[in-house]
């Protein structure tokens, strides 16, 4: 077994936070395109996003920094050591989460390149791909000895 037991509660307060965002966005993604880019729903939608992508990738960081020599300095690093290390399933990471990386850096770092159809599309057809995270998550919590670890 691994030393240092996972933080149950912190990762469950990451995944309401991820599913609190979730239900959020599902929300604007019920709208046509013309009603999107009305008001302020962009915005809000972006908001809701880079919030859940912090806290998948806060989760991410959290399991890592529990198993001795995983360490990671970006979150295309989080994600790849989750599969390197057997926390998430390769084709689930290399389809998936470096994408998500990629795209939370994009929501930080070149936030005036983002346009309301790109978030729009995301919102039709990537929401899923966070839940399946947090699924993933979950089953860890309930069995973490599958993974070699050990939750307090």
């Amino acid at each position: 077994m691994r030393k240092v037991p996972l933080n149950k509660q912190v990762i469950i307060s990451r995944i309401e936070e991820i599913r609190r965002c979730l239900s959020e966005l599902k929300k604007f993604s019920q709208l046509s395109l013309d009603e999107f880019k009305k008001n302020y729903n962009f915005a809000i939608s972006e908001h809701f996003l880079r919030r859940a992508l912090e806290a998948v990738f806060d989760i991410g960081s959290h399991i890592l920094s529990r198993i001795p020599g995983a360490r990671a300095s970006t979150y295309k690093e989080i994600a790849l050591l989750l599969s390197k290390e057997g926390i998430l399933p390769s084709d689930f990471v290399k389809a998936k989460l470096i994408k998500m990386a990629g795209y939370r850096n994009r929501l930080v770092h070149f936030y005036y390149e983002v346009s309301k159809e790109e978030l729009y599309y995301i919102l039709q057809k990537n929401l899923d791909d966070i839940e399946k995270f947090c699924l993933y998550i979950t089953e860890i919590l309930k069995s973490p000895e599958n993974w070699n670890l050990q939750v307090e």
